[in-house]
């Protein structure tokens, strides 16, 4: 099963570092300025995480809801972010792209539809939320397919018996919760017990990639840099709004962020 994101795990650990994944929110706040946004990010992060906006995305904090809004203010629909990952092919072929979003979207467009879209267009990767396994299993086959990776998403409370269950059954890359919270929140435990629990996972089957986000900062990023990746997506999408806010363009602030972010877990 190739796919860009394993390679991309790969070539992090050639580096002696972790993968960084980056989420935005696919049309905030507009198509042209996501798909800048996505190119400036790109030089700095390894994986590419996009949202599609949704209008109760039970899973997100303060910082995406508002990036979510403001894409759907400007009419932002599912063939806009198809469009955003197509545009930004153009010009890179090989950055991996994960879609992150909800079911209820996947099922009123059509699951075969929906991923021949990602396929065509260049979509290495699919979270979705609110699909848990074993719920998943028919989906997530359908993505294999495809040769696009289902990421099954742990949490601290996944008990052993599940997590081996789900693992044995995951594609190449697992994402894990660091904790009980939605995106954005401080982190409630130390940096100690969140890779405890990651080590728990990462000895069922060492050869798979697992992740961690929720609650990485820049702050935060370096003490957990023994992962296989982290994610941060909060931190950029508040940074988006406040250049919003401050009429500045948040097309280099995002960039400067990001270059931060490389910078600390190199």
């Amino acid at each position: 099963m190739s796919n860009p994101i394993s390679n991309a795990f790969k070539r992090a650990k050639q580096e002696k570092r972790p993968a960084l994944l980056t989420y935005v929110v696919g049309g905030d706040s507009t198509k042209k300025q996501s798909l800048a946004i996505l190119k400036s990010i790109s030089e700095n992060a390894d994986i590419l995480e996009l949202g599609v906006p949704h209008n109760t995305p039970v899973a997100d904090g303060s910082q995406i809801q508002t990036s979510a809004y403001r894409a759907i203010k400007k009419g932002i629909k599912i063939n806009d972010i198809f469009k955003i990952v197509y545009d930004f092919r153009k010009s890179n072929k090989t950055k991996p792209i994960i879609l992150m979003g909800y079911y209820n979207m996947i099922f009123q467009y059509g699951e075969n539809r929906f991923l021949t879209k990602c396929k065509n267009c260049g979509v290495n990767g699919l979270i979705v939320v609110d699909l848990p396994w074993p719920e998943n299993k028919i989906f997530a086959k359908k993505c294999k397919k495809k040769s696009i990776y289902f990421i099954q998403l742990l949490s601290p409370t996944t008990t052993k018996e599940r997590l081996q269950k789900i693992i044995k059954d995951s594609h190449p890359m697992n994402y894990f919760i660091s904790m009980l919270s939605t995106t954005g929140g401080k982190l409630k435990v130390s940096s100690k017990e969140i890779l405890l629990n990651y080590n728990r996972i990462k000895r069922i089957n060492p050869k798979k990639n697992v992740v961690i986000g929720f609650g990485i900062t820049e702050k935060t990023i370096k003490s957990l840099k023994n992962a296989d990746g982290l994610v941060v997506g909060s931190a950029i999408c508040k940074e988006i709004s406040n250049s919003i806010k401050k009429r500045q363009n948040p097309v280099t602030n995002v960039y400067n962020v990001v270059r931060r972010l490389k910078n600390k877990i190199k």
